[in-house]
């Protein structure tokens, strides 16, 4: 899973998590990548938000039902952009 919507190391963990995730856990990580990805200006309304040492403006948006998981991301010219996937408090 590569491509610009995805960070190197976002598309690593999901490949790790497709393997190892329960169908129902996937399904939650699906149904938000696709928020971020189709509808980033909603998923953005239910993210949290930090500045990162770079300066960049990055979201944390919860995996529904699957606290502590998080999935952090970027907003880019074309949309959105995922960082990276794990358990966060």
């Amino acid at each position: 899973m590569t491509n610009d919507a995805y960070s190197q190391v976002a598309a690593d963990q999901l490949d790790k998590l497709q393997i190892s995730a329960s169908d129902e856990f996937w399904d939650a990580i699906m149904d938000s990548l696709e928020l971020i990805l189709k509808y980033p200006g909603h998923a953005q309304k239910l993210s949290a938000a930090f500045t990162d040492d770079a300066g960049r403006i990055v979201f944390r948006l919860p995996i529904r039902g699957f606290a502590p998981h998080k999935i952090f991301w970027t907003r880019t010219d074309g949309g959105a952009r995922v960082e990276a996937v794990f358990p966060h408090e």
